[in-house]
Formats: C-alpha cells, structure tokens, sequence
C-alpha cells in the first residue's frame, strides 16, 4: 500500500473534499488513527464539499452526529466510536438501518471489530515524525470503479 503524505490541516480537509465526489448514500468510509492524526480533518473536508456551512464538530461525546438535506447533498452520519467499549453497544445505535440512505463516516472503526463493515473505504492516518500526516487507504472491490489507480 502506498502512503499519501499531507503536509497540513488543509491538506487533510482537502483530501477529504475530494471524496466528496466519490461519495454516495450506503457508503461507510472508516477513519482510523491515533488521537490528533486528522480523522475528524478528512470528515470536515468532506462534510463542507457536501454542502455544510460551518465547521462540523467531533461526534466524541455525542456518538453520532447526523446532517440531513439541506445542510449537506444526501444524509451522512458522522460516528466517533472512541467511547464504545463494547461492540455490542454498536447494535444500539442503528447505523446498519442508517446505511440504506446516509453515508457513514466512521472513526475509531477498531472498536467495532476488524470486520464489521467490509466494503468500507478505509483510511489510516498517522503523525510522522515530521508532523506530517500519512494516508494509506484500503480500496474495496466495492469502490473500485470509483477509485483512481
């Protein structure tokens, strides 16, 4: 997998307006990093091209925070599994029912279980030494008719 280094907070929420374009309801994009690695970076960047006026805030202590038209193109649901200690608790919040019509944005996917949502597109960011910040991401066959080579 090749690493897609990005240099600075616009950098990371650039990239994530470009999946903006990619983007369509039923899709789950996994963000998976440390604390401070740029997960809610990329979801902003994506959440503005959608439409969103304003700065989206960190779903952390809410779980899950929607947008719904007209705020953004189509339903996109923001979730911050971080205080999720137990995958069970993920059945409680519904985002499978979500999925026929949102987009699922998805940080700190590791609380869920490794296979939890498949088809995701799967990002991984992590601080450099530099301070930099490095994207890997995970295509999908179910992506791959969108994805750049």
């Amino acid at each position: 997998m090749r690493v897609i280094l990005l240099p600075d907070p616009q950098a990371t929420e650039a990239f994530g307006a470009l999946l903006a374009e990619r983007v369509r309801p039923g899709d789950v994009i996994t963000l998976q990093g440390t604390l401070g690695a740029g997960k809610t970076s990329v979801a902003r960047g994506l959440l503005a091209a959608l439409g969103l006026v304003g700065e989206a805030p960190s779903p952390s202590f809410a779980i899950v925070q929607p947008y719904e038209p007209p705020e953004v193109r189509f339903p996109v649901m923001h979730v911050d599994l971080y205080r999720i200690d137990d995958p069970a608790e993920i059945e409680e919040l519904a985002l499978d029912d979500a999925r026929y019509d949102s987009l699922l944005l998805v940080e700190w996917p590791e609380r869920a279980g490794p296979d939890y949502w498949p088809d995701a597109l799967r990002l991984s960011l992590t601080i450099e030494p530099d301070g930099t910040r490095g994207l890997t991401i995970g295509v999908p066959e179910a992506w791959r008719s969108r994805w750049p080579t």
